[in-house]
């Protein structure tokens, strides 16, 4: 009868150490590979980097579009980009013009 209560007890608190080593595990797998864990967190750090780069390369190519922009307002229009603007836009030439072919390798 001894052993038996003995056995059980030794039972008992090997369960509750396994069942605790399990709640402690599931939480630990969690933090690490959840929605919101470390593998997450590394995965919006590699998504901020891409972003951030693209958004400078954007700005950038923003400030070029509203610098030529100013150039074609009509408060300071300058002619050179305004012919430059019509005749890439319809396909023209002028006859003075002086057409280069050049033979691509």
């Amino acid at each position: 009868m001894v052993t038996r209560r003995k056995l059980r007890t030794v039972l008992s608190t090997l369960g509750l150490y396994v069942g605790c080593a399990l709640v402690i595990g599931y939480f630990g797998v969690n933090a690490y590979t959840g929605n919101h864990g470390l593998r997450a967190q590394q995965d919006l750090d590699q998504q901020f980097a891409s972003l951030a780069g693209e958004l400078g390369r954007l700005k950038q190519e923003r400030a070029d579009w509203q610098r030529r922009v100013k150039l074609l307002q009509s408060s300071s229009i300058d002619p050179d980009m305004l012919d430059e603007r019509a005749r890439a836009m319809l396909n023209y030439l002028d006859p003075r013009d002086l057409t280069l072919m050049l033979k691509r390798p």
